[in-house]
This record gives structure tokens, sequence and C-alpha cells, in this order.
């Protein structure tokens, strides 16, 4: 019965975090649509998710086309397919890996720096401060984080799908013979505007999962140092772990048989 009862309270309180989840982010999402509107810290959330993102997503990306397009010209060597470099590259780009690593390159820089700014303010009691000035916290912080990433977020995989597909142009012209106009037909034959599509409402959802992992965390945690450095470990990791849940759902959802 100890077993039993061990399991009992880990889904208990499974279910009870992700009530507290749910809740915190219709309380954000309320929020959102109330006035008034801080559009400077929305603006601050854009660039520090947004610009200051694009080199980390940009190399990721770079370096990814690079090397599928070697992994697939190998692979495809021994069926005699090497032709299937430049579609299957842009695919997997836009599909799948654009956004699913810009995804986790955001949720390591972005949703770690949102936890520790946040949990810093509630530990000096900055929080507390802006409710005795009658400043609603959810609105102040909350708010204009959830709404940048989800709109900062589409932008980057956009541009890492771009790079990403450059990487591949790059070594598949370079490295592997492939003439550069037949590379880039072959990339605009194959790759579909629904593609795309599904890349971007990827990242609008893993930029809201990370912006709203950073934020709860943040918001919860404990008083200290230690507390602050337990809240931003968490909301990286769950980041992560929610980023590739998502993204296995979304794929079922856009590309199931």
């Amino acid at each position: 019965m100890s077993h039993l009862a061990r399991l009992g309270a880990a889904v208990l309180s499974l279910l009870a975090g992700t009530g507290r989840v749910v809740l915190f982010l219709l309380a954000a999402a309320h929020a959102l649509v109330r006035p008034p509107f801080y559009f400077s810290e929305l603006r601050r959330a854009l660039l520090n998710i947004g610009y200051f993102s694009l080199p980390v997503v940009g190399l990721t990306a770079f370096f990814t086309g690079a090397a599928l397009a070697l992994q697939i010209y190998e692979g495809g060597a021994r069926f005699n397919v090497q032709s299937v470099v430049p579609s299957i590259v842009a695919i997997a780009i836009v599909r799948e890996l654009g956004p699913v690593l810009g995804g986790l390159m955001v949720a390591a820089r972005v949703a770690s720096s949102i936890a520790a700014e946040i949990g810093t303010m509630r530990v000096t009691e900055q929080i507390d401060a802006l409710v005795t000035l009658s400043t609603d916290p959810m609105r102040y912080l909350v708010a204009p984080r959830l709404l940048a990433a989800v709109i900062a977020v589409p932008a980057l995989v956009a541009v890492g799908d771009a790079i990403g597909i450059m990487g591949g142009w790059l070594v598949g012209t370079s490295r592997l013979g492939v003439p550069s106009a037949a590379y880039l037909q072959a990339t605009r034959d194959f790759l579909e505007a629904g593609d795309v599509l599904s890349g971007l409402v990827k990242g609008a959802v893993f930029g809201l999962i990370v912006a709203l992992m950073g934020c709860y965390h943040g918001m919860n945690s404990d008083r200290g140092a230690q507390g602050v450095g337990r809240a931003t470990t968490s909301a990286v990791v769950s980041s992560a772990i929610l980023v590739l849940a998502a993204n296995y759902l979304m794929t079922e959802v856009f590309f199931s048989p």
C-alpha cells in the first residue's frame, strides 16, 4: 500500500501543478486584454526574446542545415538517391528542426532569463512594491513577456528556417557538387506553404510555453539565492520537456496519416 500511496501522491502533485499553471495562464490572458498596457515592457521583451536570441538561433539553424545535408547525402548514396538532398533538407528544417531547435535554444536562453529576473524581483520584494504602487504584476511583468514570445519566436523560426536552408545549400553546392540553380529549384518545388505555416504555428506555441514557464517559476520562486536558482533550472527543464511534447502533439495534428 505504501507504493500505491507514493504513486497516488505523485499523480496528485502532478495534477495540482498542472492546475496551478493553467490558472496562471488564464490570469495572464485576462491581464493581457485589460488595460493598462505597458508597451515599454513589451518592446523590451521583444528585444530580449527576439533580437538578442537571433545569433544563437541563426548559428544553430545554419550548422544543423549543413550537417543535415551531409548526412542525407551520405545516406542517400547507399541507395543512389543523392538528388533528394535539397528537398529533404528544406522539409526537415521547416517542418521539424527549425521550430524545435529554435524553441529549445529560446528555452535555454529566455526561460532562464525571465525566471531569474522575476525571481530576483520577488526575492528583493520588488513585486510587493509594485502591488503597493497599485501595479498588477501580471499585467506589468507576465502579460508583455507572453505576448512578446508569441510574436518573436515565430519570427525567429522563419529566420532560422531560411538560414538552415542556406546552410544546406552552401554545403550542397560547395562540398557535394550540386548545381546552385538545381538545388534552389528543388527546394522551391518540394516546399509547400503548409510546411512553412505549420512551423510558424509551432513557433508561436513554443514561445508561449517558454515565456509561461519562465514567468510561472519566477513568480513562484522561493526566497533566497537558492530559490532563484531552483526556479531558473525548473523553468529551463520544464520548457524543454513541454516544447518536445507539444511538438509531437502538433505533428500528429498537422501531419498524421
